[in-house]
Parts: structure tokens; sequence; C-alpha cells
């Protein structure tokens, strides 16, 4: 057997472990949280009072005019020098969350301020408030302008994991690099993450396609039934 095919397959267990173990939770956890926090910032811009709205324009600006490898150490080497100390895994889930937030809510705005005005003057002539407006009519329909971008989002932040290696969580791509440290050979164990890094993306963007496809039927109903 070549030596490198030995190598890859020797190091192959260590490196899908860490995916499972830390690279996947990473991604899932920071985009459910990111998604949510993109929600709540794309709401306020639009519909509350302008306070909050300038708070939240401001948090978008910060997070999307600098890059995430500078937030992620500011968040795990700054703040521990004003006395706020955290672990390195929940350092980068805060970072992730709050750089997939910053984006998000301008995808889901976008996708809300898209919906024609005429659709929350039906809503209302039904007697529903703005809650059930925004939750029953509104969204079902923004989902479906929001859902290709969000997902780009989501395939964009397995591959931005590896950006966590720099502030020490054990993700895959640092097991990678700790396994260079020791045989010497980073072509070949740089090949491999690459590697794996692709298939995950190959198959999320499978998943995508089929989402997709599954919102346009939506989409196709919704607009046979108006």
């Amino acid at each position: 057997m070549p030596h490198w095919l030995d190598l890859m397959l020797t190091s192959l267990p260590t490196l899908l472990w860490a995916g499972v173990k830390f690279t996947i939770p990473l991604t899932l956890l920071s985009f459910a949280f990111g998604i949510t926090l993109g929600l709540i910032t794309a709401v306020t811009r639009l519909f509350a009072a302008k306070p909050l709205v300038l708070i939240a324009r401001f948090y978008v600006w910060v997070i999307r005019g600098t890059p995430l490898l500078v937030q992620l150490f500011v968040i795990f080497y700054g703040l521990p020098s004003v006395g706020i100390l955290l672990d390195a895994f929940t350092a980068a889930l805060i970072g992730f969350t709050l750089n997939v937030g910053a984006y998000t809510s301008e995808i889901i705005r976008a996708a809300i301020s898209s919906v024609p005005k005429g659709q929350w003057e039906a809503a209302y002539s039904t007697g529903m408030n703005w809650s059930q407006a925004m939750r029953r009519t509104i969204l079902p329909q923004a989902s479906r302008v929001a859902v290709p971008p969000l997902s780009n989002t989501f395939i964009s932040l397995v591959k931005d994991t590896s950006l966590a290696a720099a502030i020490t969580v054990p993700e895959l791509f640092q097991s990678a690099q700790r396994i260079v440290a020791t045989t010497y050979e980073p072509l070949i164990l740089y090949i491999e993450a690459a590697l794996i890094y692709l298939a995950l993306s190959s198959i999320l963007s499978n998943l995508q396609s089929r989402l997709e496809t599954r919102f346009g039927r939506y989409g196709g109903m919704l607009e046979a039934n108006r």
C-alpha cells in the first residue's frame, strides 16, 4: 500500500471523530442560534422602535464589517483581559452565532420585505393580529425567498468552523494539524481534511437542492390558492 494512502486511512478515524464530536455540533448549534438571532434582528429592523433599530443596525454593521477570525480572537483571547473567561468551544459558538445572526438577518429582512403588503392586509382582514399574520402568512411566504441563501450560509458555516482551530477548538482541521505535527506530512493530511469538508459540502448541497424543490412546490400551492 502506498505511504500516502496508508497515512490517510490511518488518520481518517481521528479526523472523522473530530468532525462528529466538534465540527458538526458547532455548525448545528451556531446555525440554530444564529438564525434565531437573525430573525429577531430582522424583525427589529423592520418593525421595532427607532432606538432598537439603531442597535440592530449597529450590530449588523460591526459583525459584517470585521473578519470572523478577528471576532473569534476578540472573544477568546480579548475578553479574559476584562475578566470574562470562556472555554474554546463556547467562545467559538458565540463568535459563529453572532456572525451567522448578522448575515442571516439581512437575508430574512429582505425575504420579509419581498412579501407584498396586500398579504398583510389580507391577513388582518381575516381577524389576525400582527404576530398571527407574521407566523401564518408572512413567514411561510418569506421562507421561499430565504431558503436558498440560508442554505448557502449553512454550507459556508461548515467550512468556516475550521477557523475555530485558531482558538484551540479540537475540531476536524485542528486534528489534522496535530497529526501533521507528528507525521510531518502536511500535504497529505490537509488534502484529506479538504476532501472531508468537500464531502460534507456536497451532501449538504444535494439536500439544499431537494429542499428548494420542495419549497418550490409549496410556493406553487400558495400561488394556486391565492
